[in-house]
This record gives structure tokens, sequence and C-alpha cells, in this order.
């Protein structure tokens, strides 16, 4: 028989399915459509009878990944209003089980917890109740404009926060045991909400996948970009302009921005915050305001903004290959571009002479490939660790080697995904037909036992000690790899 619940707005039905009930495209929210686009997210609207909630709901304003990313990241893209929802997975008669809250990635432009590879069965069959929620994307997520309030993708994970608080027990769920998790641009936000005063108290424990605590930008820079937006779309950059506008004229206009920063990546024109905190690739992303996000994560977090909080954060190995391989800029690097690449994006002092020679067999391209893996990824993951750590927080640190046969990506930015929900088939167009199966039910088990105990199941790191999970086939516990390079990030 399909489950009823009760919920903030009404009674939904959900469906059973192998001892998992799952209750899909929940609002926690009313509808941010026309003006209300570029407002804080208000109460739910309430509805009479039992809501379905056997299918996945809208997203958020976004397009598809462009070719050639199209190929192994997949999309999710659903029009409609009730874009502010949640899909919740739990156990079939759950009582008092841990939350865990994905918040997903996608370069705040893209994403939605109805892609495949975040279907949320496995943590239930494993006793965790998993919440993976909406928020809006783009500039009406992250843009400054007159009249709106900053960040309101993140003020949409708070108030999704709230919803979990107010309604985990319907589902079996404790809501004072509860987890954020997320990776790249879900990560990142994890870490702002780590920040945020007015996340406190809304969860209990953080995991960080691909993501740091500085993707933030100053309130000046983000003007900059979405003075741009309105340029391309000839209105001023007002709430009330972009509230009357098509969300798909938008989302088109961002794009357009977005690719004009890529390939013109000048500090002059766009702020050099902007270049900094979007890692050369992210045009919309949480702005510094005083007010949800006060300053930049990372110096907050090291003054105790989330003191006690235990926190599990890793990387990929190979994260920019995503980037570089699919789009041939890879094969476009030589050895006599390495320096000129070093030049223009300031990288350390003997970064290509390092990496190069810890390296030898490795194409230009690659060497380029790691040197901004580290720079993006692993540094600010490794200075999130240490800020933690100084506050007091438990802290565990995981790598990600295991190497996809698909495309020449190697252990690229994402791989992980499929692996940490155990749906393998989900994630198949990036790992691959004979993906390790045994891999994907190890790394499940640490996040489960991370989102239940909050200890993932290998050493803490510390500065003096900075153990290191490495998940590949054979996984092996170590301490400080690649040290020599990690050290010239500072």
């Amino acid at each position: 028989m399909d489950p009823v619940v009760r919920v903030s707005g009404g009674s939904v039905r959900g469906v059973n399915r192998d001892g998992v009930n799952a209750f899909l495209g929940m609002p926690y929210a009313a509808p941010a459509v026309g003006a209300d686009r570029y407002r804080a997210p208000q109460p739910v609207v309430p509805w009479t009878g039992e809501r379905p909630a056997t299918e996945h709901g809208p997203t958020a304003a976004q397009s598809a990944y462009p070719a050639p990313m199209d190929t192994v990241l997949p999309s999710s893209v659903s029009p409609g209003d009730d874009y502010l929802n949640v899909s919740v997975w739990a156990p079939e008669g759950a009582s008092g089980l841990p939350v865990m809250v994905w918040i997903h990635g996608g370069a705040f432009v893209r994403g939605a917890n109805s892609v495949p590879t975040y279907d949320g069965a496995a943590f239930a069959r494993d006793g965790v109740v998993v919440v993976g929620i909406n928020y809006r994307l783009g500039v009406p997520g992250f843009a400054v404009l007159d009249g709106a309030p900053t960040n309101l993708g993140l003020r949409d994970q708070v108030a999704a926060l709230e919803w979990v608080r107010d309604n985990a027990a319907a589902f079996g769920g404790r809501p004072d045991d509860v987890t954020i998790f997320g990776e790249s641009a879900g990560g990142m936000s994890v870490a702002a909400l780590m920040a945020s005063p007015a996340a406190r108290g809304l969860f209990h424990r953080a995991a960080i996948q691909s993501g740091g605590g500085t993707a933030v930008c100053t309130l000046e820079d983000a003007r900059r970009v979405s003075a741009e937006i309105a340029a391309h779309l000839g209105v001023p950059a007002t709430a009330e302009a972009f509230a009357a506008l098509d969300p798909e004229a938008v989302v088109a206009a961002q794009s357009a921005v977005g690719l004009a920063i890529q390939s013109d990546p000048d500090p002059k024109r766009w702020g050099a915050s902007v270049l900094r905190g979007g890692l050369g690739i992210m045009s919309l992303f949480p702005v510094i305001d005083g007010d949800i996000v006060p300053g930049v994560p990372e110096d907050l977090v090291r003054a105790g903004s989330a003191a006690g909080i235990p926190l599990l954060i890793g990387t990929t190995r190979e994260e920019f290959r995503l980037f570089l391989v699919p789009t041939g800029v890879a094969a476009g690097v030589t050895a006599q571009v390495l320096p000129l690449l070093a030049q223009r994006y300031g990288w350390p002092e003997h970064a290509v002479e390092t990496y190069a020679a810890n390296r030898p067999a490795a194409a230009p391209g690659h060497v380029a490939s790691a040197i901004l893996t580290d720079a993006g990824f692993r540094a600010p993951a490794a200075r999130l660790a240490a800020a933690q750590h100084a506050a007091g927080g438990p802290v565990q640190v995981y790598e990600f080697g295991w190497q996809t046969p698909v495309a020449g990506l190697g252990a690229c930015h994402a791989l992980e995904l499929g692996f940490v929900f155990d749906m393998l088939d989900g994630a198949r167009a990036m790992v691959g037909d004979a993906a390790p199966a045994a891999l994907a039910t190890q790394m499940h088990r640490a996040w489960v036992r991370f989102g239940s105990t909050g200890d993932a199941g290998w050493p803490a790191w510390t500065p003096e000690r900075p153990t290191v999970m490495t998940f590949d086939v054979e996984s092996s516990v170590v301490e400080g790899p690649r040290a020599d390079e990690l050290a010239l990030w500072g």
C-alpha cells in the first residue's frame, strides 16, 4: 500500500518500492514565479486532499549541459512553478533515524534533485532518511539586483532545512540529527551554510565533496556580472525588470555572459573575486552580503561559525580533467604554453616544475589539469579542513582516485557521485559499464556511517597528521599525499 504522510501544506501520497518509501516533488515553499522569483522564499501554499508525490517535481530554470559535457553529465530539466521542492526517501516503518540532506551541484546554474544518480533509495535501504532539495539557480538565485534580496539560492536552502526540521519526523527521521552534504556547487553551498547565521542549529554534521570555503564574491563584483546580464537583455539590473522577463531568456543571457567570462577572464572587467571564487568557470555564485554570507566562509569557519560540527571533506584526484579533456583544451596545451598559463592565472612559483617532475610521463595538458585541480579544489578543501580543525571540529578527509575508462576522464570531477549514492546504473554515462561495485559499497557505507555517527570510519585529519582515505579498487589510508604540491598553495 502506498504511504501517506502529513507535511507542511497538507497530506502527500508517496510510493513504496522494495521496502523504501519515496515522496517526490513536495513543495517546501510557495511557487517562486513572477515577482516572487526575486523575493525571499514564502510559506507553502496549503492544499486539500492528498497531493501525489510519486514523481519528481519541476526544476529551477536552467539549460541542459551543452556538448560535449552532455555526453557524461546527466541533465534534468522540467519547467513548472513548484520548483522549490524536496524529494524524500525513507525506510518503510522508519522511526528515529538520522537524516541526510543532499544539495546538488551544477556550478550554481544547473542541477536538480531528480538527477537519477541522486536517487536516495540506497541510503534509505541502509537506515537513513534522505532529502534531496532544489533551490533557485543562476540569476534568480545569485545575481545582485536592486530590489531583490541577495543569495536567494542559499535562502532557499535554509528554507528547505527549516522544512526538514519541521517535517523530518513524519518520515521517521530525527530533526535533531541532520547531516548536510553536497558536491561541487552543492559542497560550496555546504561551506556557506557552515558560515551562515541563518542556518545555525538546522544541521549537525557536514560533508563537502569537491568544494571549499572560498567560492564567494564581493557585492561590487557580483553587480558587475549582473549588470552585464542586464545589458545583454536590454533591461535595468532590477528585480522588477527581471521578473517581467521570460525565465528562458534570462537563462540564455546568463549563459552568454558566463561564456564571455571564460573566454576573457579579465579581472578589470569582471572583478578579481568573480574569477577567483568562480574558479574561472562559474559566473553566478554566493555573494558576501553581511547577512546570509557575512564573510568568506573559510574565515568564518576558522572563527568558530560551525564549532563542534563533524566535517567530512575531500576531492577527486583529477578534478579538472572533466573541464579540460572533453573540450579538447588539454590536448592543446604544450610544454611552451604551461609557463604562460602560470603567469596568466598566478600559479605559485615552481608549480609547473614541481607538478611536471612528479609526472614525468604526463602530457602538458594533464600537468595543467593537476595544477588546476589543486588550485580550484584540493587546496581550498585542505584550507577548510584546517579551519574547522582550528575551531575544534573533528575532520576527516578523503580522495577519490579510481579512474573511469570513459573518454580519458580519469578520476575527474563528479565521478564519485554514483559511488556515494551506490547508484552506478544512474551514473553509467560517466563511470562506464564495469565500475567496481565493491568500491561503491565501501564508499556509500562510509557516508552512511558518517551521516549516522559523525565518523566515516578512518582516522581524523589534523595538520600534524594529515590522514587521507584514498578510495580506489584497493583503498588505503595515507598521510599527506603529494604534500610537496599542496604546500605550494600555502
